[in-house]
C-alpha cells in the first residue's frame, strides 16, 4: 500500500522562509578534484567506480555579502511576525521552530529539495542526538521518497553514516546528485577509538580521514533537536564539517539562532495540526467529617522505595481535618491519623 500524503501550507512555508535567505545565488554546483589518497582502492568497493571528481555545494557568490544575508533575514521575519535579528547571531545559523508532532522531518526533508531545486545545492548532512531518532529519520527518507520524487522529478540517496562501511562516504562526495547523510552525534562526539574514527589516517581509507572528505563538500548540516545535541564541545565538532550554513529544528530550541520561522503550540493547536489535551481534576466537598476518607494524591517512583502522598482525616488539637501524609510499604494509617481512622 502506497502512503498518501497532504501537502501542507505551512511546511512549504518553512521551506521558503529558508530558501529566501539566500535569495541572489544563482544556481549550481561545484567540482573538484577527489582526494584519491594513498592507494585509490576503498575496502569493499570491488564493484564501485570513482572517478577522479568530487561535486558538493557551491559556495555564496560574492555580492551574498553578511549584510545582505542579514537583509535578508530582517524581510523574512518581519513577513512572519517575529523580531528582527540585530545581527548575525552564528554565521548562517537559521533556527526553525515547529511543535512537535506537525511533520518537522517532512518539513527539512521539502527544504532540502527546495534548496536543490532553487540553488544547486546537493550535500545535506542531518544530525540527530540519539541512534533512535536517527533510524526514525532514516524511515522518514524511506516512507516519503516516492512522494518527493513525483513532486520533484529525482530521489534522494540517503545513507546512515558508519565508520564501517566507508563507501557511502566515497559515493556522498563522487556523485553528482541529491544526497543525505544521517549521523548521530555520537559518531564524531563520543569517545572511544570507534568514534574517533571519522578523524583518523585509515589504512582502508587510503590514509585518508573520513570527515576531510565530507568536508570538502562544503555540505549543509540540519540539526534534528539542537538543544539535545550541541554542547559547547559539540559546537567546536561541526565546525570540523565545514558546513556551508546550519539549519536547526527544534520545538524547543535553546538558542534561536536567526529564527526565520515558528509554528508554536498555540499556533499549531488553532491550525489543528495537533490534539488539545485536557486534564481532569478531582476534589473533595461537602465532607461532614463524621466519617473518614482516604485519598490518593501522588505517587513518588523517582528514588528508593516508592511512597505515596495520602491526604485523609487526622484528628488534631484543634479537631478532625485533612492532612497529607507520605506513607510507604507497612505504614500504619491509623497512627498516622492520630487514632481517626480505627
Amino acid at each position: 500500500m502506497k502512503l498518501q500524503f497532504r501537502h501542507q501550507k505551512f511546511q512549504a512555508d518553512a521551506a521558503n522562509a529558508v530558501c529566501e535567505v539566500f535569495a541572489g545565488q544563482p544556481n549550481g554546483s561545484a567540482k573538484y578534484l577527489l582526494d584519491q589518497g594513498s592507494s585509490g582502492y576503498v575496502s569493499g568497493a570491488e564493484d564501485i567506480t570513482f572517478d577522479s571528481f568530487g561535486w558538493g555545494n557551491r559556495k555564496l557568490v560574492p555580492e551574498l555579502t553578511d549584510s545582505a544575508i542579514l537583509a535578508n533575514i530582517r524581510r523574512i521575519q518581519l513577513a512572519n511576525g517575529l523580531a528582527p535579528s540585530e545581527k548575525l547571531e552564528g554565521r548562517y545559523n537559521l533556527t526553525i521552530k515547529m511543535e512537535t508532532g506537525v511533520g518537522k522531518t517532512y518539513t527539512y526533508i521539502k527544504t532540502m529539495y527546495e534548496l536543490n531545486k532553487r540553488y544547486g545545492w546537493s550535500k545535506f548532512i542531518i544530525v540527530v542526538p540519539s541512534i533512535a531518532i536517527r533510524e526514525g529519520v532514516y524511515k522518514s527518507f524511506s516512507v516519503t521518497q516516492e512522494h518527493f520524487a513525483d513532486e520533484y522529478g529525482q530521489k534522494i540517496r540517503y545513507f546512515i553514516y558508519n565508520s564501517s562501511q566507508l563507501t557511502r562516504v566515497e559515493q556522498f562526495a563522487s556523485e553528482n546528485a541529491i544526497s543525505a547523510m544521517i549521523i548521530n552525534s555520537q559518531a564524531f562526539n563520543a569517545r572511544g577509538r570507534d568514534a574517533r574514527r571519522i578523524y583518523m589516517k585509515l589504512d582502508e581509507f587510503q590514509s585518508r580521514r573520513p570527515i576531510d572528505i565530507i568536508a570538502k563538500t562544503n555540505p549543509i548540516l540540519i540539526i534534528d533537536e539542537p538543544q539535545s545535541v550541541e554542547g559547547k564541545q559539540t559546537k567546536e565538532r561541526l565546525k570540523e564539517f565545514h558546513p556551508l550554513f546550519t539549519l536547526r529544528y527544534s520545538a524547543t530550541p535553546r538558542e534561536s539562532y536567526n529564527m526565520v520561522y515558528r509554528l508554536d503550540a498555540i499556533e499549531a493547536y488553532n491550525r489543528n495540526l495537533v490534539k488539545k489535551i485536557a486534564g481532569k481534576g478531582v476534589s473533595a466537598s461537602g465532607t461532614t467529617a463524621t466519617a473518614g476518607y482516604v485519598y490518593l494524591d501522588g505517587l513518588n517512583l523517582s528514588h528508593g522505595a516508592p511512597n505515596a502522598s495520602l491526604p485523609f482525616d487526622t484528628r488534631g488539637a484543634s479537631g478532625v481535618r485533612p492532612c497529607p501524609r507520605i506513607v510507604g510499604e507497612g505504614s500504619d494509617l491509623s497512627h498516622h491519623s492520630n487514632d481517626t481512622m480505627e
